[in-house]
Parts: C-alpha cells; sequence; structure tokens
C-alpha cells in the first residue's frame, strides 16, 4: 500500500480524513475506528492474546517501539481486563490524539493554529501530502473491491480494509454491496487473521466498529 511505513492506526485515520470536512475526523466514531487498528495490530504481533473473549497483556515488558502502540499496551496493562469490544471504545480518542501527532510528526498533517471567534486559541489539522492519502483510499477501495486478489494482499493491508469496511468513513465510501461484499471480506479477514487467535480478535473488534457504523444510520422512531 501507499505510505508504507505507518502503522494500521495510522492509515486508518487517514482512511477516515475528509478533506472537505477535516473538523469531522474528530469524532467518536473514527476514535473508535483508529483504536481498532492499534488494537489489531497489537494482536497481530502477538503482544495482545484473548483470553475467553478479554484482551490480555502476553509480555508485561514487551514493546514495540511505537509511541501509539506502546501507549495502548500500557494502558491495558494498567487497567482492569476487558473484552475486546469494550477497548475499542474505552479512553478512545487517547489512540486518536497519539496517532494524529505521529501523523503531524511524519509530515502527513499539518497543524494550523488559528482562533475562533477571533478570541479562542485552536488548531486545525489539515492534510499535507492530499495524494498520498488519496492513494491510500484507492487502494482500500480496490483491495475491498476485490481488483486486487487475495494471495497479492498482505495481512496487515487486509486487515486495515477489513476494519475500514465496517466503520464505513465517509471519505472512502462504500465497496460493493450484498453478497458480494460479504464473501470479500470473508476472504479478507482469513488473509488478515493468519496468527493463531486472531480470527477471533478481528471478528470481535471488526463486530464494534460494524454495531457502530450501523446504529448511525439506522432510522429513527416517530
Amino acid at each position: 500500500m501507499p505510505n508504507g511505513p505507518l502503522s494500521p492506526p495510522a492509515r486508518l485515520c487517514l482512511l477516515a480524513w475528509d478533506p472537505a470536512r477535516p473538523g469531522a475526523t474528530d469524532s467518536a466514531r473514527v476514535h473508535h475506528l483508529v483504536r481498532a487498528g492499534a488494537l489489531t495490530e497489537l494482536a497481530r504481533r502477538g503482544l495482545l492474546v484473548d483470553d475467553d473473549g478479554v484482551a490480555v497483556p502476553a509480555d508485561p515488558d514487551a514493546r514495540t517501539g511505537d509511541a501509539v502502540l506502546d501507549g495502548l499496551l500500557d494502558l491495558v496493562r494498567e487497567s482492569m481486563p476487558h473484552r475486546w469490544r469494550t477497548w475499542v471504545r474505552r479512553y478512545a480518542r487517547v489512540t486518536f490524539d497519539a496517532v494524529r501527532e505521529q501523523l503531524v510528526a511524519e509530515g502527513q498533517l499539518r497543524a494550523e493554529k488559528k482562533r475562533v471567534l477571533g478570541l479562542f486559541p485552536s488548531v486545525e489539522y489539515v492534510l499535507e501530502r492530499p495524494a498520498a492519502a488519496r492513494a491510500l483510499r484507492e487502494r482500500t477501495r480496490a483491495v475491498l473491491e476485490g481488483a486486487v486478489p487475495v494471495d497479492e494482499i498482505s495481512e496487515r493491508d487486509a486487515a486495515v480494509a477489513v476494519l475500514a469496511a465496517a466503520a464505513e468513513p465517509r471519505a472512502l465510501g462504500t465497496a460493493g454491496t450484498g453478497a458480494d461484499r460479504e464473501a470479500r471480506i470473508a476472504e479478507l479477514t482469513g488473509r488478515a487473521a493468519a496468527a493463531p487467535g486472531l480470527r477471533r480478535i478481528l471478528i470481535e473488534v471488526r463486530g464494534a466498529l460494524r454495531a457502530e457504523a450501523t446504529d448511525a444510520v439506522a432510522p429513527s422512531g416517530g
């Protein structure tokens, strides 16, 4: 994928970025998507494991060298045990903020200081490399639509696509519908879940995102 060195949570943050509405990216829905990416990557690396549906650190001293992932590891270690779906939401903004700062440091975003109503200091984040973000979205859509054979997709890229599809970020759009879409997601899930136990974790995390996306579009009762 473009932006190969970027971590899965960083890629998911860029996938959810709407250049026309940058402020809309700072929302609970995107926070949860970014957190889901961090959880899945830690599980893929074997640093978080599943214990009957609960996320458990595999090694109390392990580090990744990535400030975002290590911050989440510390949070899980220092907290009471929680299920994967709970961790998708719990303090998710902490992970989102850390990823956003990481993207600024890596030149993907630019922080612009401004004043609201001419008085209150604020910071607006804008894409510094819109072409790279656009290429990432196009590649992810191609993965989801089946334009790329599954055996040519890395485990990490497959996981990013599965999570992005579950959250349905506005900037990414939709990729396919109905049975074909679900069959493709199942293929990608299998590709992403090569590590022992990862399939269950990915399904749990994706389920939390999908439930939130469904709630967001459900018609209100009258």
